[in-house]
């Protein structure tokens, strides 16, 4: 995020406030550091903010790679009124766009990810007029087989998801036996007040 200023400013809170005024309308989010399993699919989530209304004619999306071991940087997609994918390189036929502009997500799925994956990607947003702003980052890990955080956050899930469905069984089970208990008990209601009225034939 980048601050200009025109003037010299003697007072601190004049001096933030004509700051805020100059820092460009973009914002991009990314997610930091992911894990991914070799040999599978990941999610590499990137949505941005701007000021200005957005334009799906004009807005532009990069995606680069860098190596963890160093070297070149590579495009790995380029957004710009429909995706761009890699015609050839280790991305080819690896990248799909998972994006949706209107919606501030420009994210892509890399398939199949390998351990020559392993980097940084970076992911930047134009949206004129708002065409400077920080780029978001994700430093991709690709590992042999899911750590044991991964596997702890997947079997918490996998089991809150059946607690639910088990609450909401019982909580139907529950609802069907209070209605039959209380249509039961309108039934012997209504049986017993004709027997009431009924008159002793003794009595005449």
């Amino acid at each position: 995020m980048f601050m200009v200023f025109s003037f010299e400013c003697k007072h601190f809170t004049t001096c933030a406030f004509a700051g805020v005024l100059q820092v460009s309308g973009m914002r991009v989010y990314t997610s930091g550091d992911v894990e991914a399993v070799n040999g599978t699919d990941v999610r590499l989530k990137c949505t941005f903010d701007s000021s200005a209304k957005i334009n799906p004619e004009l807005v532009i999306v990069s995606w680069t790679f860098k190596p963890l071991s160093g070297g070149r940087v590579d495009s790995v997609s380029h957004y710009q009124q429909k995706p761009y994918l890699p015609p050839d390189g280790i991305f080819k036929k690896r990248v799909h766009w998972a994006g949706d502009i209107m919606g501030s997500d420009a994210s892509i799925i890399l398939r199949e990810v390998k351990f020559i994956y392993n980097g940084t990607y970076t992911c930047q947003v134009t949206n004129p007029p708002d065409v400077h702003g920080p780029v978001g980052e994700i430093r991709l890990r690709v590992v042999k087989t899911a750590s044991f955080n991964e596997l702890l956050y997947l079997v918490l899930a996998i089991g809150g998801g059946i607690a639910a469905v088990v609450f909401c069984l019982i909580v139907i089970v529950s609802c069907r036996r209070c209605k039959r208990k209380h249509r039961q008990r309108q039934l012997e209601g209504d049986e017993e007040v004709p027997r009431k009225e009924r008159k002793d034939p003794t009595a005449w």
